[in-house]
C-alpha cells in the first residue's frame, strides 16, 4: 500500500477507536505513531517526532494562557458573577415575552467575556435561569435549550480557550484571534435573541406552556443603582483582560494573569471562596490544563503523520484536478465538523481538522484568523448535538429536576444548533465580519 492509503486507513481507525471509547489523545497518539512506523519501516523517526511533539507542547510561552484563563473562569464562576449578570439582563428584558430566554442569552454573552468557558456558563445558568423560567411557566425544553444554546458563546467570545488552542496550532496571534471573535460572538448572540423573539411570536407554545407567562411579580427586578453596582465588577474584568490585550499594554499571558488575580480578589472580597475552594480551583485548573496539553501533544504527532502520509497534498491535488474551489472546501469542512461533533469535544475537533485543512486553505489566500473562527463555531455545534453534546450533558447533570430528561435538553437545544449553523454560513459568505477589527 502507498503512504496515502495507509494514512487514510489510520484516520478511519482513529475515528473508530474514539467511537469505541478510547481516550482521544491515546487514539490520536498511538495511531499516528504506528502509522509513521509502518510508512517509514523504522521506529526511530516516530520516536524522534514524539520527543519533539512533547517538547514543543510544554515549552511554548503562549501555552501559559490556558491555565491562567482557565483559573480565571473557575474563580469568576465561584465569585457569583454569573448570577449578578443574569439579574441585570433579566431586568432589562422583563417586559418581553420570552424575555427570560433573551436575558439568559445576554447574560451568557457577558459572562463569556470574563470566563471563556462554555461548561462554566452551562453550569451557572442551569442553576440560575432554568428555575426562574420554570417558575414563569416556560416550556421545560425551551428553558434548558436556551441555556445549552447560549452557553456555547463562551467558546467564541474572547477570552476563549478554543481560540487560544487554534492560535497555537495554526501559529496565529492570540490577540488577533480574540479580536476576530468579537463581531461573530455579538452576531451569534443577536441571532439567538432574534430566534427567541420569532419563536415567542409564531410558536408561543414552544416557549411558554399554553403561550402564557405566569405573574410578572415573581421576577426579581433591580433599580438603576443596583444595575450599575452589579455591572462594575464585570466591566472592571473586561477592561483589564480584553482592554489590556487590545491596547497592547498586556500580552495575552499577562492579561490572563491579571484577570485571574482580579477574579480572585473579587471572590475573596465577596467571601465566596475559602482555602478549600481555592485549592479545588487550582486542582481543577491543573486537570483541565494537563488534559488539553496531552491532547495538543497527541495532535502534534498526528499532524506530522498526515504530512508524512501526504493526505493534505492529495486532497489539494484532488480539488485542483476536479477544479473544486473555495465553496467545495467549505462544504467538506462543515460536513466533517458536523460529523465529528457527534463524537468529539470541541478541542479535539479543532486539533483533528486544522492540520488536515490548513495546507488546503492556505493556497486559497484566505485569512487564517477567519478560518479559525469558522472552525471554532463549526466545532461548537457539536456541543449541542447527540450523542456527545457536552453542554447538554452538563445541564442534565446540574439540573435538579427528574422531569427534565436528556432528550428534553437535546430537543430544546436543536433550534439553537440550527441558528449556529445559519450564522456559520453567514460568516463563511462574509469573511469581513471576522476580520474587520484586525489591525
Amino acid at each position: 500500500m502507498s503512504p496515502f492509503e495507509i494514512g487514510l486507513i489510520s484516520v478511519v481507525a482513529m475515528v473508530l477507536m474514539i467511537y469505541l471509547g478510547v481516550y482521544i489523545p491515546i487514539a490520536l497518539g498511538v495511531v499516528s505513531f504506528v502509522t509513521i512506523w509502518i510508512i517509514r519501516d523504522n521506529i526511530t523517526l516516530p520516536m524522534a517526532l514524539l520527543k519533539v511533539a512533547v517538547g514543543d507542547s510544554v515549552k511554548q510561552y503562549s501555552f501559559a494562557t490556558i491555565p491562567l484563563f482557565t483559573f480565571m473562569g473557575l474563580i469568576v464562576s465561584r465569585a457569583g458573577l454569573g448570577e449578578d449578570v443574569y439579574k441585570v439582563m433579566n431586568t432589562l428584558f422583563h417586559r418581553v415575552l420570552g424575555g427570560v430566554g433573551m436575558a439568559t442569552v445576554g447574560a451568557n454573552a457577558l459572562f463569556a467575556a470574563v470566563t471563556g468557558s462554555s461548561i462554566a456558563s452551562a453550569s451557572v445558568f442551569t442553576k440560575v435561569a432554568v428555575p426562574e423560567m420554570m417558575k414563569l411557566n416556560y416550556n421545560k425544553r425551551f428553558a434548558v435549550g436556551v441555556v445549552a444554546g447560549s452557553s456555547v458563546l463562551g467558546m467564541i467570545i474572547p477570552p476563549s480557550a478554543m481560540l487560544i488552542i487554534y492560535a497555537i496550532v495554526a501559529e496565529q496571534s492570540v490577540g488577533h484571534m480574540f479580536l476576530a471573535g468579537i463581531i461573530p460572538g455579538i452576531l451569534l448572540s443577536a441571532a439567538y435573541i432574534a430566534a427567541i423573539f420569532i419563536m415567542a411570536k409564531f410558536w408561543p407554545n414552544f416557549v411558554v406552556n399554553g403561550g402564557k407567562m405566569a405573574a410578572q411579580e415573581s421576577r426579581e427586578l433591580l433599580s438603576a443603582g443596583q444595575l450599575v453596582l452589579l455591572c462594575l465588577p464585570l466591566v472592571g474584568l473586561v477592561l483589564t483582560v480584553l482592554g489590556g490585550i487590545y491596547t497592547g499594554w498586556l500580552t495575552p499571558v499577562e492579561a490572563g494573569a491579571a484577570g485571574a488575580a482580579l477574579g480572585l480578589l473579587l471572590a475573596v472580597g465577596r467571601r465566596k471562596i475559602n482555602l478549600k475552594g481555592f485549592w479545588n480551583a487550582l486542582l481543577e485548573t491543573g486537570h483541565i490544563t494537563a488534559s488539553i496539553l496531552f491532547l495538543i501533544t497527541a495532535a502534534s504527532i498526528y499532524s506530522r503523520m498526515l504530512g508524512i502520509a501526504g493526505i493534505p497534498n492529495a486532497l489539494g491535488d484532488f480539488l485542483e484536478t476536479y477544479q473544486l474551489g473555495f465553496a467545495a472546501v467549505m462544504v467538506m469542512l462543515v460536513v466533517l465538523m458536523l460529523f465529528l461533533g457527534t463524537l468529539l469535544d470541541t478541542a479535539s475537533i479543532i486539533l483533528i481538522v486544522v492540520p488536515l485543512f490548513l495546507p488546503i486553505v492556505e493556497p486559497l489566500g484566505v485569512s487564517l484568523v477567519w478560518f479559525g473562527i469558522i472552525v471554532v463555531i463549526g466545532a461548537e455545534i457539536g456541543l449541542l448535538t447527540p450523542p456527545l453534546g457536552i453542554s447538554c450533558f452538563v445541564i442534565k447533570s446540574t439540573i435538579d429536576d427528574p422531569n427534565v430528561t436528556l432528550k428534553d435538553v437535546f430537543m430544546g437545544a436543536l433550534p439553537f444548533a440550527g441558528v449556529m449553523l445559519a450564522v456559520l454560513l453567514i460568516l463563511i459568505e462574509f469573511p469581513v465580519l471576522s476580520t474587520a477589527l484586525l489591525p
